[in-house]
């Protein structure tokens, strides 16, 4: 996974080196979430109804590939902006069948009372991973060029394919039923989520925040090149304090944070104010320490998220919450991306970072409408904790 996202780094300092174009970035970036956002739901359905491990040979497989071919195109010198295009749409639509599945894999390796803290870890692992590879990308891409990059991508999908070509199957917590595929299968997995507050509101809250403020592979690149004329060793340490917020709160609170509203809302709002603080930095250094702000709370925030909803999820239906998690986080970046970019290319670095602050007062607001008109109906406003989540009704 840290590969996965040193990979992303190198690949918008390519777009920026060949382009020095924040719309070109934003594409970019659109390309590969694209195929998140479209076929999200789809890719959940058919996590649930398949043999997760083999779909995960399959897609770990082939971005692999993606990964080498883009290393030996950037490493001869040939490579061109709509090659890096093709490669991102492709990379786009095995991640969109890689990460739900994934994800709710888990719960094929881990059963009981340590299924919460197995979710949390792996949840933590997955933002930190988001923080620490582009964090290692800069500096990679510092000393030995972008290319490099890619093909510590592509050699770090090998571990993952013998562990899974590995694994005794007869050990696995399979369910005795799967879950049936096609349209129906979405439809239902869109009408659960719907009728239970509990997993809508963290994904509304997602939907807007992962839109507008987890846009760093936009926001922090053009910081770094924009705003304060740095190089690639700049650029990969603001990603490395980041990535030490994440790391350290990750570490700290993986699978211990109750699930509550009170939890996301106040993740949220921790989110948006380290934000803001990042966008009026002004310098490097005060720089690197906001950000560091905005790892540990971005992290806090997208690790509960998803423990929460895997947590009061039933089996059956996991790989399609996950899913929706999924392009809530990641799939909304086809949206969140381009026009971050084009925020930044007309306003300036800084407003890429508040307008995530923006979209982090939104789904605070969110949150307190809904937990008031909750309250109102006389609910208590709160979600069980995660390591007791009780029936989902």
């Amino acid at each position: 996974m840290p590969g996965t996202w040193l990979q992303t780094v190198a690949q918008a300092w390519l777009v920026l080196t060949l382009t020095s174009s924040g719309s070109a970035l934003g594409v970019t970036v659109a390309l590969q979430t694209v195929p998140v956002l479209v076929l999200g739901a789809w890719t959940g359905s058919v996590a649930d109804a398949v043999d997760k491990r083999k779909l995960l040979i399959g897609t770990q497989a082939a971005q692999g590939l993606l990964a080498l071919i883009l290393g030996i195109l950037a490493l001869t010198g040939v490579v061109e902006l709509w090659m890096v295009w093709t490669l991102a749409l492709g990379l786009g639509v095995a991640r969109a069948f890689d990460t739900p599945t994934r994800q709710a894999f888990v719960s094929e390796l881990v059963q009981g009372p340590s299924l919460p803290r197995a979710i949390g870890i792996n949840s933590t692992v997955v933002s930190a991973a988001r923080m620490i590879g582009p964090a290692a990308g800069g500096v990679i891409i510092a000393v030995f060029g972008v290319g490099l990059c890619f093909l510590i991508n592509a050699a770090s999908f090998v571990g993952p394919l013998i562990a899974l070509t590995a694994m005794d199957t007869s050990k696995l917590y399979r369910a005795g039923v799967r879950a049936p595929r096609g349209p129906g299968a979405v439809r239902a997995g869109l009408s659960y989520v719907r009728s239970r507050r509990e997993l809508f509101l963290p994904l509304g809250m997602m939907a807007i925040i992962g839109t507008l403020a987890y846009e760093f592979q936009v926001s922090i690149p053009l910081m770094a090149h924009s705003g304060f004329h740095l190089g690639a060793t700049g650029f990969g340490l603001l990603y490395a304090a980041m990535g030490a917020g994440a790391v350290v709160t990750g570490i700290t609170l993986a699978g211990k944070v109750p699930g509550r509203i009170r939890t996301l809302t106040i993740a949220a709002a921790a989110f948006g104010i380290a934000l803001t603080a990042a966008a009026a930095a002004p310098s490097p250094v005060t720089e690197g320490i906001c950000l560091a702000f905005v790892g540990a709370a971005s992290v806090l925030f997208s690790s509960s998220t998803n423990a929460t909803l895997q947590i009061r999820a039933d089996p059956s239906m996991r790989g399609r919450v996950v899913a929706l998690y999924i392009m809530a986080f990641m799939g909304s970046t086809a949206i969140g991306g381009p026009l971050v970019g084009v925020v930044g290319e007309l306003v300036g670095p800084r407003a890429t970072l508040g307008v995530g602050a923006a979209g982090c007062a939104a789904g605070v607001l969110l949150a307190l409408a809904l937990g008031s008109r909750a309250r109102a109906q006389g609910s208590s406003g709160t979600y069980r904790t995660v390591t007791d989540p009780g029936p989902l009704s």
